[in-house]
């Protein structure tokens, strides 16, 4: 495309944003800053929950009154934010795995059946359907080490779908196809599509007429959004031998002219966001980061898989600020709300975190946290190791994690925080609603 044709498509994407319409989506906008505009609750105390008929991976969407929200069980569903009530539940004939976004009238989801949907936010119609070329999630032979080895299999931990974003009439998603798309918002026309090297399950983040994302393939991904076009690429660690420590499921966020965001190789990274040069990376002391950080105040907080912590980051020079320790695995993406964190754990926790005070403010705990947590937890709070994780085939793997892990009520919804009411799902197949 001419320098011209350029500039002007990218003059039409910024007009268009001005007018852009109120929205709530993943992670509280297109930048992905994980930040809400609402005071925090005063207490923890349950308001409501509402039962799916299937696990609950997807982050909620708060808007207009009403709480959105994906099922495993095929059904995206509308529930009344005040009590808890079902207004609509639409079917997408597959896992709903991804956090769906709200902009005006129009709510969007991505289904394991490989379609996107865009789905009247008061009658819950289908607009239309946008179909790739189907999902699946990330696989190759002998995934982290399972037995047969020369099997091409799945990975058991790849649990979430892209969730969409919407800006300047715009959705952009990825797919297990290995795609990312951008198609109308109106319509469901393509305008544009990206081929990565595997599967791409990252949430496409916005700002600046730049779409960032990264894939399974290891590269982290800074496309023009108004054309599809590379404007630079990353390269992060790889595991050729067993894929464990390769890939980058999670999303970024984009601030102050950087964009972070953290990989299955085990380093959490700040990339210059014009150039996609290195800023900073922290090593994780081997562990995975999958949650999508939040950025606020000059400060990125993100939490960590296998090293168990909730950490503060200094956003301008990679300096860890301080940490605070989880016990257990959490993919969850802390949700700011003034001066608190909030973000879920693989026990079957939402813990509250005082920024201010860089400690814990309280938690509140599902109910296979006191039915199943004294089966699978040791005195610090840990798995227990030889109770859970046995076998070593990909079977055995699904079944500890399905099982036994999953049977505490595991929080890996990232919070959604409005009107002083904390939202997020659990595979106990519930919504929750805390808060006053």
């Amino acid at each position: 495309m001419k320098r011209f044709e350029v500039i002007v498509a990218l003059c039409i994407f910024a007009a268009s944003s001005v007018a852009q319409a109120p929205q709530s989506t993943f992670r509280g906008g297109p930048s992905h800053l994980g930040i809400y505009g609402s005071r925090p609750p005063k207490q923890l105390s349950l308001k409501w929950t509402f039962a799916t008929n299937g696990a609950i991976v997807s982050s909620p969407a708060v808007a207009s009154g009403g709480v959105y929200i994906g099922s495993a069980d095929g059904g995206l569903y509308a529930v009344d934010a005040a009590t808890g009530k079902l207004r609509w539940r639409f079917d997408a004939y597959g896992d709903v795995n991804s956090s769906p976004a709200v902009d005006g009238n129009t709510v969007y989801a991505v289904s394991l059946d490989g379609n996107l949907y865009a789905i009247d936010t008061a009658t819950g119609k289908q607009r239309w359907a946008f179909a790739t070329q189907g999902e699946h999630r990330f696989t190759a032979a002998g995934v982290l080490g399972a037995r047969p080895s020369a099997e091409i299999m799945p990975d058991p931990w790849d649990f979430y779908l892209s969730s969409p974003t919407v800006a300047a009439g715009v959705v952009y998603f990825g797919s297990g196809d290995g795609h990312i798309y951008a198609v109308d918002a109106r319509t469901g026309v393509l305008r544009w599509s990206y081929k990565t090297g595997n599967v791409v399950h990252s949430s496409p983040a916005v700002s600046g007429g730049i779409l960032y994302a990264g894939s399974w393939d290891t590269y982290f991904y800074a496309l023009n959004a108004a054309t599809g076009e590379l404007e630079w690429k990353f390269k992060t660690g790889e595991d050729p031998a067993t894929h464990l420590m390769t890939g980058i499921p999670g999303s970024a966020a984009v601030a102050n002219g950087a964009v972070y965001f953290g990989c299955r190789d085990a380093n959490f990274y700040a990339l210059d966001a014009a150039t996609g040069a290195l800023k900073w990376k922290v090593p994780n002391d081997g562990s995975w980061v999958i949650a999508s950080p939040a950025v606020a105040d000059g400060v990125v907080y993100y939490t960590t898989s296998d090293s168990h912590r909730f950490q503060a980051i200094d956003a301008s020079s990679g300096k860890i600020l301080y940490w605070l320790p989880t016990n257990i695995y959490s993919f969850s993406s802390p949700a700011i709300a003034s001066s608190r964190g909030y973000f879920g754990t693989f026990d079957g926790q939402l813990h509250v975190v005082d920024l201010e005070k860089h400690a814990y403010a309280g938690a509140f705990a599902t109910p296979g946290f006191a039915a199943n947590g004294p089966r699978y937890l040791g005195p610090d709070g840990g798995l227990k190791a030889d109770g859970v994780w046995t076998g070593d085939t990909l079977d055995d793997m699904i079944v500890n994690i399905r099982t036994k892990v999953f049977s505490m009520g595991s929080i890996l919804s990232s919070p959604a925080v409005q009107d002083g009411v904390v939202y997020f799902g659990s595979v106990d197949g519930k919504l929750y609603a805390i808060g006053d």
